[in-house]
């Protein structure tokens, strides 16, 4: 078959090796969910074309909701009306009140063209002043990129020292976040890693998300890909910041996670360590109470592991890890 070099040919040559290839296991995978699919996450993350979240989380047909816009945003309740709608927390009340999804995941990523222009838009007088600052990609970035901006410009006053106050399932207790503080990566990537960070919580703005969050039945999740190294990072409570999920790091991510949804599980354990300490995390002893079924987390996270092992490093003059 004829190499195909752009544009519709590219994609009606890829339908068609899809066709010689792929779909009969497709059409097994189809028949298997048939018209009772039961995802176990709702991915939020961004358009774009670098970012294939089913590649390298390895999630199949009937896995995940997937939704993507600029900059991974998930907008803030405040900003949502029955006049002024959005596909995200549509999409939050299908899968978390209508269905039983159990995970909610926010995944930004390195080199993202709508962070870099939310920060130009805060400090560039020419691009303030472009016809660009004008536009619809201007204002989702601006409109819900603001709290971000202003998470960011905190820390990096304090030299990337102090951690971002966030809260997830109980809006009482707030944990701290930590932003690359030991300076491997870009301006640009930190205001990535701390927008991923505050869209999280905004899933916790929903009025909707308020009981399947506090009984323990829904839980919220940060990710951030690194889209020079292939690389996956998830952000770690416990260890108050993102760490990358390999072979050394895997085991324990899956216990911090059993052990948060242990917690907010069970009310008296969520208000006894609330009372103690915003950032305490369970003990193991006390994930035994638990019922949680963590296949779905191990899974993921073990298919994350494959494909960081089958990526290669490739460097450019945009990477920061040489």
């Amino acid at each position: 078959m004829a190499e195909a070099k752009h544009g519709m040919e590219k994609i009606f040559r890829g339908l068609m090796t899809y066709r010689l290839t792929h779909q009969r296991n497709m059409v097994e995978q189809f028949k298997k969910v048939r018209d009772n699919p039961v995802p176990s996450a709702v991915f939020f993350t961004c358009v774009d074309s670098r970012m294939l979240p089913s590649r390298f989380t390895q999630t199949q047909v009937g896995d995940m909701f997937i939704v993507r816009n600029a900059g991974n945003m998930v907008p803030h309740s405040s900003k949502v009306s029955t006049t002024s709608v959005a596909t995200e927390p549509a999409v939050l009340e299908l899968a978390c009140v209508m269905n039983t999804v159990r995970h909610v995941v926010v995944c930004g990523h390195s080199d993202c063209k709508a962070i870099n222009l939310l920060y130009s838009l805060s400090t560039d007088p020419a691009t303030q002043n472009s016809s660009h600052s004008q536009g619809p990609l201007s204002a989702w970035i601006r409109r819900h990129g603001e709290s971000t901006m202003h998470e960011f410009d905190k820390i990096e006053r304090a030299a990337f020292r102090r951690p971002i106050l966030l809260h997830a399932e109980d809006p009482n207790e707030k944990f701290p976040a930590y932003v690359d503080v030991d300076e491997k990566f870009s301006i640009n990537d930190k205001i990535s890693m701390v927008n991923t960070l505050v869209q999280m919580q905004n899933v916790t703005s929903y009025p909707f998300m308020h009981k399947c969050l506090r009984d323990g039945r829904t839980h919220i999740h940060a990710l951030w890909f690194d889209v020079y190294t292939g690389e996956v990072h998830c952000f770690s409570r416990k260890e108050k910041t993102f760490i990358p999920v390999n072979e050394n790091t895997v085991e324990e991510l899956i216990k911090e996670l059993k052990e948060t949804a242990a917690k907010f599980s069970n009310p008296k354990v969520t208000k006894s360590s609330s009372s103690k300490n915003t950032a305490t995390v369970m003990s193991p002893n006390q994930t035994q109470s638990s019922n949680l079924n963590s296949e779905d987390l191990q899974g993921v996270a073990k298919r994350m592991i494959h494909t960081a092992k089958e990526t290669a490093h490739v460097c450019n003059d945009s990477c920061n890890h040489k």
